[in-house]
Protein backbone atom coordinates (compact mmCIF):
# COMPACT_ATOMS: atom_id res chain seq x y z
CA UNK A 1 0.00 0.00 0.00
CA UNK A 2 1.61 3.02 -1.16
CA UNK A 3 1.49 5.71 1.95
CA UNK A 4 0.25 9.69 1.58
CA UNK A 5 4.14 10.48 2.36
CA UNK A 6 5.26 8.23 -0.45
CA UNK A 7 2.87 9.57 -2.61
CA UNK A 8 3.87 13.18 -1.33
CA UNK A 9 7.29 12.23 -2.72
CA UNK A 10 6.74 10.85 -5.79
CA UNK A 11 4.01 13.68 -6.68
CA UNK A 12 4.26 16.68 -4.63
CA UNK A 13 2.23 18.71 -6.43
CA UNK A 14 -0.73 16.30 -5.34
CA UNK A 15 0.41 16.98 -1.69
CA UNK A 16 -2.49 18.38 0.89
CA UNK A 17 -1.90 20.69 3.64
CA UNK A 18 -0.75 18.80 6.62
CA UNK A 19 0.42 15.77 5.15
CA UNK A 20 -2.95 14.09 5.20
CA UNK A 21 -3.98 11.77 1.82
CA UNK A 22 -5.89 13.39 -0.73
CA UNK A 23 -9.66 11.99 -1.06
CA UNK A 24 -9.78 8.97 -3.70
CA UNK A 25 -10.76 11.54 -6.96
CA UNK A 26 -8.54 14.12 -6.10
CA UNK A 27 -5.91 11.40 -6.02
CA UNK A 28 -7.19 10.21 -9.59
CA UNK A 29 -7.28 13.50 -11.28
CA UNK A 30 -3.69 14.27 -9.70
CA UNK A 31 -2.54 10.81 -11.43
CA UNK A 32 -3.67 11.58 -14.77
CA UNK A 33 -2.81 14.61 -14.93
CA UNK A 34 1.29 13.30 -13.87
CA UNK A 35 0.31 11.17 -16.69
CA UNK A 36 -0.12 14.50 -18.90
CA UNK A 37 2.92 15.79 -17.75
CA UNK A 38 5.19 13.37 -17.80
CA UNK A 39 4.05 12.41 -21.63
CA UNK A 40 4.21 16.37 -22.41
CA UNK A 41 7.73 16.19 -21.01
CA UNK A 42 9.39 13.48 -22.82
CA UNK A 43 7.83 14.79 -26.24
CA UNK A 44 9.57 18.18 -25.17
CA UNK A 45 12.88 16.50 -23.90
CA UNK A 46 13.27 15.16 -27.72
CA UNK A 47 11.42 17.52 -29.78
CA UNK A 48 14.33 19.89 -28.19
CA UNK A 49 17.11 17.46 -28.56
CA UNK A 50 16.81 16.54 -31.99
CA UNK A 51 16.19 19.90 -33.35
CA UNK A 52 19.37 21.40 -32.27
CA UNK A 53 21.50 18.07 -32.86
CA UNK A 54 19.72 16.74 -36.02
CA UNK A 55 23.49 17.61 -37.68
CA UNK A 56 25.56 15.64 -35.31
CA UNK A 57 23.04 12.87 -35.52
CA UNK A 58 23.76 12.62 -39.49
CA UNK A 59 27.42 12.45 -38.36
CA UNK A 60 26.74 9.60 -36.34
CA UNK A 61 24.97 7.81 -38.70
CA UNK A 62 27.57 8.19 -41.56
CA UNK A 63 30.37 6.86 -38.87
CA UNK A 64 28.19 3.92 -38.53
CA UNK A 65 27.43 3.64 -42.46
CA UNK A 66 31.69 3.76 -42.70
CA UNK A 67 32.56 1.02 -40.15
CA UNK A 68 29.67 -1.16 -41.68
CA UNK A 69 30.94 -0.50 -45.79
CA UNK A 70 34.58 -1.59 -44.24
CA UNK A 71 33.29 -4.77 -43.14
CA UNK A 72 34.07 -3.92 -39.52
CA UNK A 73 31.57 -4.34 -36.81
CA UNK A 74 29.50 -2.61 -34.34
CA UNK A 75 30.22 -3.04 -30.41
CA UNK A 76 27.68 -1.33 -27.71
CA UNK A 77 28.53 -0.55 -23.99
CA UNK A 78 26.70 0.19 -21.36
CA UNK A 79 25.94 0.16 -17.77
CA UNK A 80 22.28 -0.57 -15.79
CA UNK A 81 19.67 0.35 -17.78
CA UNK A 82 21.96 1.64 -20.21
CA UNK A 83 23.17 -2.01 -20.78
CA UNK A 84 19.75 -2.87 -21.79
CA UNK A 85 19.87 0.00 -24.61
CA UNK A 86 23.16 -1.27 -25.57
CA UNK A 87 21.45 -4.89 -26.31
CA UNK A 88 18.50 -2.85 -27.77
CA UNK A 89 20.96 -0.93 -30.42
CA UNK A 90 22.63 -4.64 -31.40
CA UNK A 91 20.11 -6.18 -31.86
CA UNK A 92 18.55 -3.83 -34.18
CA UNK A 93 21.47 -3.74 -36.26
CA UNK A 94 21.78 -7.94 -36.16
CA UNK A 95 18.00 -8.50 -36.56
CA UNK A 96 16.58 -5.57 -38.71
CA UNK A 97 12.97 -5.16 -38.31
CA UNK A 98 12.50 -3.75 -41.94
CA UNK A 99 11.99 -6.25 -44.81
CA UNK A 100 14.84 -5.82 -47.36
CA UNK A 101 17.27 -4.41 -45.11
CA UNK A 102 20.11 -7.05 -44.37
CA UNK A 103 21.40 -7.94 -40.97
CA UNK A 104 24.96 -6.00 -39.76
CA UNK A 105 27.26 -7.77 -37.69
CA UNK A 106 26.81 -5.75 -34.39
CA UNK A 107 28.24 -7.42 -30.65
CA UNK A 108 26.97 -6.02 -27.39
CA UNK A 109 29.97 -6.34 -24.87
CA UNK A 110 27.26 -6.23 -21.96
CA UNK A 111 26.35 -9.34 -22.11
CA UNK A 112 28.51 -12.07 -21.50
CA UNK A 113 28.03 -12.70 -17.68
CA UNK A 114 30.97 -14.27 -17.50
CA UNK A 115 33.56 -12.51 -18.88
CA UNK A 116 32.49 -9.57 -16.78
CA UNK A 117 32.36 -10.50 -13.76
CA UNK A 118 35.89 -12.49 -14.25
CA UNK A 119 37.06 -8.90 -15.30
CA UNK A 120 35.40 -7.26 -11.89
CA UNK A 121 36.52 -9.99 -9.47
CA UNK A 122 40.27 -10.15 -10.50
CA UNK A 123 41.29 -6.69 -11.69
CA UNK A 124 38.15 -4.51 -11.08
CA UNK A 125 34.87 -3.03 -12.65
CA UNK A 126 36.61 -0.32 -14.58
CA UNK A 127 37.99 -2.46 -16.62
CA UNK A 128 35.56 -4.90 -17.88
CA UNK A 129 35.30 -2.94 -21.47
CA UNK A 130 38.49 -2.66 -21.73
CA UNK A 131 39.76 -6.29 -21.48
CA UNK A 132 37.26 -6.99 -23.81
CA UNK A 133 37.83 -4.03 -26.64
CA UNK A 134 41.39 -5.32 -26.42
CA UNK A 135 39.78 -8.74 -27.43
CA UNK A 136 37.83 -7.85 -29.98
CA UNK A 137 37.31 -4.51 -31.49
CA UNK A 138 39.68 -3.46 -34.68
CA UNK A 139 40.21 -0.75 -36.90
CA UNK A 140 37.44 0.43 -38.81
CA UNK A 141 35.21 -0.59 -36.21
CA UNK A 142 32.54 1.55 -34.14
CA UNK A 143 32.38 1.47 -30.31
CA UNK A 144 28.95 2.85 -29.16
CA UNK A 145 29.01 3.96 -25.28
CA UNK A 146 25.72 4.68 -23.84
CA UNK A 147 26.02 6.38 -20.80
CA UNK A 148 22.81 8.64 -18.62
CA UNK A 149 25.86 10.65 -17.12
CA UNK A 150 28.68 10.77 -18.99
CA UNK A 151 30.78 9.45 -15.67
CA UNK A 152 30.92 5.99 -15.73
CA UNK A 153 34.62 4.77 -15.73
CA UNK A 154 34.45 1.86 -17.34
CA UNK A 155 32.65 3.09 -20.52
CA UNK A 156 35.41 5.86 -20.42
CA UNK A 157 38.24 3.40 -20.17
CA UNK A 158 36.38 1.30 -23.02
CA UNK A 159 36.00 4.25 -24.97
CA UNK A 160 39.91 5.04 -24.75
CA UNK A 161 40.99 1.08 -25.26
CA UNK A 162 38.27 1.53 -28.54
CA UNK A 163 40.56 4.63 -30.29
CA UNK A 164 44.16 3.48 -29.44
CA UNK A 165 42.45 0.08 -31.30
CA UNK A 166 41.74 2.45 -34.35
CA UNK A 167 38.02 2.18 -34.05
CA UNK A 168 35.55 5.18 -34.33
CA UNK A 169 34.02 6.36 -30.93
CA UNK A 170 30.65 7.66 -30.39
CA UNK A 171 29.14 8.34 -27.02
CA UNK A 172 25.20 8.94 -26.16
CA UNK A 173 24.77 10.76 -22.54
CA UNK A 174 22.49 12.76 -20.41
CA UNK A 175 22.93 15.99 -18.17
CA UNK A 176 26.04 18.33 -18.88
CA UNK A 177 27.62 15.29 -20.83
CA UNK A 178 29.66 14.66 -18.06
CA UNK A 179 33.34 13.72 -19.15
CA UNK A 180 32.47 11.49 -21.57
CA UNK A 181 30.78 15.24 -23.65
CA UNK A 182 34.48 16.61 -22.95
CA UNK A 183 36.72 13.23 -23.56
CA UNK A 184 39.52 13.37 -26.65
CA UNK A 185 39.01 9.81 -27.09
CA UNK A 186 35.15 10.43 -28.46
CA UNK A 187 34.97 11.12 -32.18
CA UNK A 188 31.40 12.74 -31.12
CA UNK A 189 28.72 12.65 -28.33
CA UNK A 190 25.39 13.66 -27.95
CA UNK A 191 23.94 14.69 -25.05
CA UNK A 192 20.44 15.11 -24.03
CA UNK A 193 20.47 17.57 -21.74
CA UNK A 194 18.40 17.20 -19.08
CA UNK A 195 18.66 15.73 -15.48
CA UNK A 196 15.94 13.59 -15.40
CA UNK A 197 17.22 10.17 -16.25
CA UNK A 198 13.76 8.55 -17.34
CA UNK A 199 13.83 11.79 -20.19
CA UNK A 200 17.44 10.97 -21.08
CA UNK A 201 17.30 6.97 -21.63
CA UNK A 202 13.63 7.08 -23.69
CA UNK A 203 15.52 9.85 -26.07
CA UNK A 204 18.00 7.56 -26.35
CA UNK A 205 15.87 4.69 -27.41
CA UNK A 206 14.52 7.15 -30.07
CA UNK A 207 17.88 8.57 -31.76
CA UNK A 208 19.06 5.09 -32.02
CA UNK A 209 16.08 4.12 -33.79
CA UNK A 210 16.71 6.96 -35.81
CA UNK A 211 20.65 6.24 -36.35
CA UNK A 212 19.81 2.53 -36.96
CA UNK A 213 17.45 4.15 -40.02
CA UNK A 214 19.79 6.72 -41.27
CA UNK A 215 22.57 3.87 -41.33
CA UNK A 216 20.47 1.70 -43.46
CA UNK A 217 19.88 4.90 -45.86
CA UNK A 218 23.64 5.85 -46.32
CA UNK A 219 23.94 1.93 -47.01
CA UNK A 220 20.81 1.38 -49.58
CA UNK A 221 23.39 0.77 -52.29
CA UNK A 222 25.23 -2.10 -50.65
CA UNK A 223 22.61 -5.04 -50.55
CA UNK A 224 23.09 -8.40 -49.54
CA UNK A 225 25.00 -9.81 -46.92
CA UNK A 226 28.43 -7.54 -45.67
CA UNK A 227 31.97 -9.56 -45.99
CA UNK A 228 33.64 -10.39 -42.58
CA UNK A 229 36.57 -8.64 -44.18
CA UNK A 230 36.73 -5.80 -47.05
CA UNK A 231 38.92 -2.65 -48.01
CA UNK A 232 38.44 0.83 -45.91
CA UNK A 233 35.77 2.61 -46.89
CA UNK A 234 36.41 5.20 -49.48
Amino acid sequence: MTTGAQLAGLYPHMARAGGTPPEPAALEAGLLDAVRLKAGDSVSVKQRFFASEAPRIVLAARMLARCFRAGARLYTLGNGGSSCDAAHLAVEFQHPVTAGRPALPAVNLSQDMAMITAVANDVGFAHVYTRQVLAHVGEHDCVVAISTSGNSENLLAGLAAAKRRGAATLGLAGGDGGRMAACADVDLCLVVPTDSIHRVQETHVALYHILWDLTHTLLADHRGPYPATQGPAQ
